[in-house]
């Protein structure tokens, strides 16, 4: 993996560090317990916060544990290294990898990163072969497809798009929120046709960085299902597509209600945090 330097006014991804670092408040909603608030936390320092927090971090994502122990957030809940890895392990979705490098711990978010300069060692897919469920359907809101049917999939602040291997709730780790009402199933091989590059991260999250403007286009959605898991009106035609990708008839596992999501990626409303 990537080494790291010790330099002081930079950070190993070669960008500036902030000697300012936040204080001791956690992430996440006073009614969150503090196990969910901890756990925010960390994702948030390890997708998006490691500069302005002055925690360095390697061109792969990974930061000592370390140094992630002594941020003044995780510091004020006496996290430990057995704490850390209860946390990974535990984790429904997935979304670390922790390892140890000459007996020195390291820790990772696998994907949603914001952080330009971080560039994760990514599976890259050729075929829709290459992606284990040969699906790939990205979740949203009713209100986010508004603007979604018109300009497309956009990776926003992160680094990539992020889309799941099936709906959430069937066999699905991570890359979807269970509360999405909107389905949008993606055509794989006529993205790939057209020059659009998609991997998939060690958590099994199939990412794409769109088109040289970040964006997934209208044009390489394959179909658009409601929560009834029935075609969007307006969006049914199946023959708009000669892709091989078979869209999956899945039972609805729950109802979904919609939320404050947009585009099913990580955000802030005032104090409200998202995560997938």
């Amino acid at each position: 993996m990537a080494e790291t330097t010790q330099k002081t006014k930079k950070s190993p991804t070669g960008q500036p560090q902030n000697p300012k670092r936040g204080g001791g408040k956690l992430r996440g909603l006073p009614k969150d317990s503090p196990a969910v608030r901890l756990s925010k936390t960390l994702s948030w320092l390890l997708r998006h916060g490691a500069q302005s927090e002055g925690l360095p971090m390697r061109a792969d994502g990974f930061v000592k544990v370390t140094d992630l122990l002594e941020n003044p957030k995780i510091k004020s809940q006496a996290l430990d290294l057995a704490g850390l890895q209860q946390i990974v392990n535990t984790d429904s979705k997935q979304r670390y990898n922790l390892v140890c490098e000459d007996d020195i711990w390291w820790i990772k978010a696998n994907q949603g990163h914001s952080i330009k300069a971080v560039k994760l060692d990514l599976k890259p897919i050729f075929t829709v072969e290459d992606i284990p469920s040969r699906t790939a359907v990205h979740g949203t809101t009713k209100t986010a497809w508004l603007s979604i049917s018109s300009q497309g999939l956009s990776k926003m602040t992160r680094n990539h798009i992020h889309i799941a291997q099936g709906v959430s709730g069937n066999n699905v780790i991570s890359g979807m929120r269970k509360s999405c009402d909107i389905f949008i199933f993606i055509d794989v091989p006529k993205a790939l046709a057209a020059g659009i590059t998609f991997f998939l991260s060690d958590n099994g999250v199939v990412l794409t960085e769109g088109n040289d403007k970040g964006f997934l286009e209208p044009a390489f959605f394959l179909s658009v299902q409601n929560a009834k898991r029935e075609a969007l009106v307006g969006w049914e035609d199946p023959t708009k597509s000669d892709s091989v990708l078979a869209v999956p008839s899945v039972p609805a596992t729950s109802t979904l209600v919609p939320n404050e999501v947009i585009d099913g990626m990580e955000h802030k409303l005032g104090d409200v945090e998202i995560r997938s």
